[in-house]
This record gives structure tokens, sequence and C-alpha cells, in this order.
């Protein structure tokens, strides 16, 4: 029997969803006139998960609000840290931290039920090299990671806006590299993956022609998948329906352009 919404979701008005948990909008992103490359989806949180969020925020989770530098190296106990941008219900996640021990993940997403479903993940898995974090990542590598902090970035099927009108929602843009590369160590791997391919073929120009990443493929095309992308459920969905699946790996350049 499946677990039904958690009764958290019937709060009275005006009382946190999940006490000690995260909250809804730390940024305060209405107040910011960006563009946004992802929708808030905070329903159907089952009883397990929000045990979850309450029990183990405060010991695992992260708000990303935008206040101050963070201290990963405190954070991850000195491990190398990936930055993972939308996990889904982590179970990718938790795969490849469980299999890469020495390596600390720090997996945002703003999908409630998914951060709620990592953290059990996490726990029951002993994964002491997971943290999760909530809101915006742009917020976060712009106010919140110091320079050449990170030692990979991974960006697994992000939301394709297939709409003509709603490209320039999608995170591989121009202006999310040049943000994101100084946050990178140089030679630090930057790893997207999409099984939309007008969205694939877009990711490959963009980042082919951005003077902070190298392509790892002579042929400048994409890359095999790797043997530590686990092959996930929706992926697997997907390859079932016909969907043709492309990983891109492009590693940041030793000395970044000046302006």
């Amino acid at each position: 029997m499946s677990e039904q919404p958690a009764a958290s979701a019937r709060r009275p008005k005006g009382e946190p969803r999940f006490p000690g948990g995260p909250v809804a909008d730390p940024a305060g992103s209405h107040h910011e006139r960006r563009i946004r490359s992802f929708q808030p989806r905070r329903s159907r949180v089952t009883t397990g998960q929000g045990e979850y969020l309450e029990r183990l925020w405060p010991v695992w989770g992260l708000d990303i609000d935008g206040h101050g530098k963070l201290d990963l190296n405190e954070m991850f106990d000195g491990l190398p840290i990936v930055l993972e941008i939308g996990f889904g219900m982590g179970e990718a996640t938790a795969e490849m931290a469980a299999a890469d021990p020495g390596t600390g993940i720090l997996a945002v997403d703003v999908h409630t039920p998914g951060q709620g479903n990592l953290l059990g993940l996490a726990e029951r898995g002993g994964l002491s090299n997971v943290r999760v974090g909530n809101g915006d990542a742009i917020i976060l590598l712009r106010e919140m990671l110091e320079p050449e902090s990170l030692d990979g970035l991974r960006v697994y099927f992000p939301d394709p806006w297939p709409k003509k009108r709603h490209h320039k929602r999608r995170i591989i843009q121009p202006d999310f590299l040049t943000l994101a590369a100084p946050r990178l160590k140089p030679g630090a791997v930057l790893h997207c993956a999409t099984d939309w391919e007008p969205y694939a073929e877009q990711m490959l120009e963009v980042l082919n022609a951005h003077p902070a990443f190298e392509n790892t493929q002579p042929d400048g095309g994409y890359a095999p998948r790797p043997a530590f992308r686990p092959l996930t459920r929706f992926e697997g969905q997907g390859l079932d329906k016909g969907h043709v699946v492309h990983d891109l790996l492009f590693t940041r350049v030793a000395e970044l352009p000046s302006d």
C-alpha cells in the first residue's frame, strides 16, 4: 500500500509545513526579477517523506537563502565536492554517493517530495557524503559558493522547456556557464544529460562555444554514458519509448578568459 500524503500538508494557515524543514522560498525569490529555469513543486509529500524532512533537514539540509558564503570544506569534512542541480526523487544521487563515498554531493532541487525521499535514502544507506539544498541554484552559485570550490557539476535531465517561447528558461545557457565556471576548479567536469534531442543539440552548441569549457570528446560531440551515472527509472522509461539519451562531458579550462 502506498503512503498517504503527509498530515502536515493540512496544517493551519500560516504554520510551517514541516517544522524545522525546508522553507517555501528561502531567498525571497519572488522579489528577484529574473527568468527562472524551474517551477517549485511542493505537493504530494507522503507521511514518510515529511517525517524525514522534519527530522533530518536540520542535520543534512540547507536552505539557499543567499546570505553568506558556505564553508563546503567544513560541511563535507574536506571531501572533494560535486554540485548536482536537479535530482528528482534522489535515487540516482544516492546510488552515486554510495558508489563513491570519497566524494561529497551537494544536491539541489525545489521538489519537496524528492528532498524528503533523498534524505531517507541517505539515512538508510548511511550516506554521510550527501547534503540536500532547497532553492535556486543560481543564487547558490552567485552568492554562496567561493571561487574554485567545486570539483564537478552535474545537470541531469533538466526541464527541456520544449516550447520555443520558453527556450530562454533552459538552464544551460551562456550566462549560466559564465556564472558556474569560476566556482569550478580547473579541470573540474561539467556533466549534462538529456533525452530531449533539440535541447541536447543546444547544450552541445552552447558548451562548445563557451571559452571556459573544453569538450572531453576529440570529435567535439556527445560522450558515452559514463559508468558512474546510473540508469534511472525515468531514463529507462524514455529509452523504452525510443528516446535517445545524450551525455555531455566538458572540463573547465585551466585559465578562465578575462572579461
